[in-house]
């Protein structure tokens, strides 16, 4: 049941207590199944923001010294907390974005205790230092971090990014989504329980320009990690550039799934539907373009056909739901334009469209959408959607399939079906992606996650992940024998 304490926020979280903004705004939460004012967080100002990082610069000395045992306690104090407020994480999920409660308790709330988890996995026999001949290279912590975050898996999506730079050692300041904030506020009071050093956690809401901006620019920050939009990315890039300060993008996706013609053609276009729709397609791992053999592309087009309206969609509350509304009336104008600019360019809607669903008159609600015939040249392939639309591609062979899947400014997802591992390997390995599921295969969450091209830079996720925040050190213990007598001449450090 969700109470005002969880939806009406007035202070935020710095230096390790809650303090009311500088500034007098604050920020409406809609509720997307019902178009209502749900909760208020405050509009943090550019003195917030210098509070917040003030306090994690001072908060970084003492955190990045902390032993690893005492990081690995407080991840296991913070899965704890997380475990213990699931039902409330779950119904946020719900108020925020409009997931199904089903898929909210599953998705939103379980992949973030699972991240949390794999990270106690990880730290368990990560290296901090190694030998490499004669000297002692030294992963130490890069210190400030600054985590924006986007609205469409909150909990989880901020979990990915705060909990390795705390294992890690580094001091934070999030800045969620002003769409869907009251995720991160129940998260800092989970994390006050978590007896971490004041100022090592801090949250500033705020909209990007006001806040985002000013943490992104901000000369006492080493790094920012952003997962949004490419646009947002290319900002924060150009922000952080005056300071050099590290950058991490997890951006947007254009995802191929293609399936080869000997696989289970059935089996295949209804896993790629399922997957298509978590989230009513708000997820940039979706498999939104389909790539079929042209002598299959009619029996491709009416299974998916019959998949996508086998989806309920509906009142998020209701467990028989299957898909929630979109999160906000802009995120269902964008939707409902690319729709229609996919029967202008002539692809072949075959269910769905822009029309709501005919049993909701309130709320931002979208049908399943499939078109097929479409060309990879289409809009409706080559641009990030958002949403659950479909777009069928025929293709002649399967060179033919691997080309136009990588004609895309984004690499960050793929998928190969095949009744052979062996092929279906073969034309992983040639997609320009991140990566690849093959027939479905579920998602490791110690295996690096991030994309190529336009879909971002760096990675998240297990070692690979933790990987991100840490700087390398080289000491150099001896001089190599090969030296001789030059290194009583010649100095070689710092040359």
């Amino acid at each position: 049941m969700l109470t005002k304490s969880l939806t009406e926020r007035t202070d935020l979280w710095i230096d390790g207590r809650w303090h009311p903004t500088t500034g007098d705004d604050c920020l409406t939460v809609i509720e997307p199944s019902t178009e209502r004012a749900a909760g208020r967080v405050p509009a943090g100002t550019s003195e917030d923001v210098d509070r917040a990082v003030a306090a994690a610069a001072a908060a970084f000395p003492r955190w990045s010294a902390a032993p690893p045992k005492t990081r690995v306690a407080f991840l296991e104090r913070l899965l704890a907390g997380l475990e213990a407020r699931a039902d409330d994480f779950t119904a946020l999920a719900c108020l925020e974005v409009g997931a199904p409660v089903t898929l909210a308790r599953a998705l939103h709330v379980g992949f973030g205790l699972q991240t949390v988890r794999s990270y106690l996995q990880v730290l368990a026999d990560y290296p901090l230092e190694e030998r490499l001949g004669s000297s002692l290279v030294v992963r130490e912590p890069i210190g400030v971090v600054v985590c924006i975050t986007p609205w469409n898996l909150p909990l989880a999506l901020i979990l990915q990014k705060v909990v390795p730079a705390l294992a890690a050692g580094c001091t934070t300041v999030l800045k969620p989504s002003e769409v869907a904030p009251l995720n991160a506020f129940l998260l800092a009071d989970v994390l006050a329980d978590c007896d971490l050093p004041a100022g090592v956690f801090n949250l500033v809401s705020g909209d990007g320009p006001g806040v985002g901006e000013a943490l992104a620019a901000h000369p006492l920050v080493d790094m920012v990690t952003l997962t949004g939009s490419t646009r947002a990315g290319r900002r924060v890039a150009e922000l952080a550039a005056p300071t050099t300060k590290r950058v991490h993008l997890e951006l947007g996706g254009k995802n191929a799934n293609i399936i080869l013609s000997d696989a289970d053609l059935a089996s295949a276009v209804r896993s790629s539907v399922d997957q298509l729709c978590v989230n009513s397609g708000q997820t940039c791992l979706a498999w939104s373009r389909m790539f079929v053999q042209d002598t299959q592309h009619a029996q491709a087009a009416a299974l998916a056909v019959e998949a996508a309206d086998s989806y309920r969609v509906g009142d998020p509350y209701d467990p028989a739901s299957d898909l929630g509304p979109l999160v906000s009336e802009a995120a269902l104008n964008r939707v409902r334009r690319y729709i229609g600019q996919g029967i202008e360019e002539g692809a072949d809607l075959r269910t769905g469209g822009i029309d709501r669903p005919a049993d909701l008159d309130r709320g931002y609600y979208v049908r399943p959408t499939v078109f097929a015939g479409v060309r990879n040249d289409m809009t409706l392939a080559q641009e990030e959607i958002f949403g659950p639309v479909l777009s069928i591609i025929p293709y002649r062979d399967t060179d033919a399939a691997v080309r136009m899947a990588n004609t895309s400014p984004y690499g960050l997802h793929g998928s190969v079906w095949s009744g052979s591992d062996h092929e279906a390997l073969a034309v992983a390995r040639r997609l320009r992606t991140g990566q690849v599921d093959i027939n479905g295969a579920p998602l490791n969450f110690i295996a690096p996650f991030g994309g190529y091209r336009q879909s971002g830079l760096g990675r998240q996720c297990g070692p690979y992940g933790l990987d991100e925040y840490h700087e390398l050190k080289a000491i150099q213990l001896a001089a190599p024998d090969a030296l001789g007598d030059i290194r009583g001449s010649v100095r070689l450090h710092g040359a």
